[in-house]
């Protein structure tokens, strides 16, 4: 193929281009990538990028290009080819993929609350981002259940600090944690157990008023809750 238009001098790169099928180096990529031949993959997009003069495939062979990296596992480089995607194609069918793609490749290396959060955080900033760019996009019903997850991951490890704080007595951090728990994901299925331990952490703290604040507010809310029957005793 690439010695198709090495005859003549002035017209070898209008031929070398002319010659040039991007549709069939794309279904060689997908061998390639079929193969988990990744870099040569890659090799073959690259031809794509930069010789496909009509611009109709040089898009998809960005997004293959970083698909490969998703296959290969290395979502930091996928990433940084999605983001060049969007860079050069925001206004692509494709756009609204490549911005899920980019929330999927942090939401996948959510392990666990004490060492997740961080990652849930740039996964849920993602999703929030592909719904108000792309409100249409294909993946509506997955990125809610994913977005409640991250909320949910990121809640827990909020819990989780506020509750080493208390158990080692620091109760001001302690209320910082919970009280900005409370107040950023009112609804998270512990929010009694925060309750409860805020309030705690007000009386250890000699805020009493504020401490039966929150305590209050806890049995008003979550009556059935263990934390509210515990919470009655003290506010006695």
């Amino acid at each position: 193929m690439i010695a198709v238009g090495l005859s003549g001098c002035g017209k070898s790169e209008v031929k070398r281009d002319e010659a040039f099928d991007a549709e069939s180096w794309i279904k060689k990529a997908d061998e390639l990538i079929d193969k988990k031949e990744y870099e040569e993959a890659r090799k073959v997009l690259l031809e794509v990028k930069n010789r496909d003069t009509s611009k109709r495939m040089a898009p998809i062979a960005q997004l293959k290009t970083a698909d490969t990296y998703v296959k290969d596992g290395d979502p930091d480089t996928a990433v940084a080819e999605y983001q060049q995607f969007l860079s050069l194609y925001p206004t692509n069918q494709y756009a609204s993929y490549a911005q899920y793609q980019i929330a999927m490749a942090f939401y996948s290396q959510i392990s666990s609350p004490d060492r997740g959060a961080g990652t849930a955080k740039r996964a849920l900033k993602e999703f929030l981002l592909l719904k108000e760019l792309y409100p249409r996009n294909p993946y509506r019903e997955f990125v809610e259940i994913r977005i409640e997850k991250c909320r949910t991951i990121i809640a827990d490890g909020e819990l989780m600090v506020g509750q080493f704080y208390y158990k080692k007595d620091a109760y001001q951090a302690a209320v910082g944690r919970f009280e900005g728990l409370l107040k950023d994901y009112p609804d998270y299925k512990r929010a009694d157990e925060a309750l409860f331990l805020a309030g705690k952490s007000y009386l250890a703290l000699k805020q009493t008023d504020k401490a039966k604040e929150l305590l209050n507010r806890l049995i008003e809310k979550y009556p059935a809750s263990t934390f509210a029957a515990d919470a009655r005793k003290i506010s006695r």
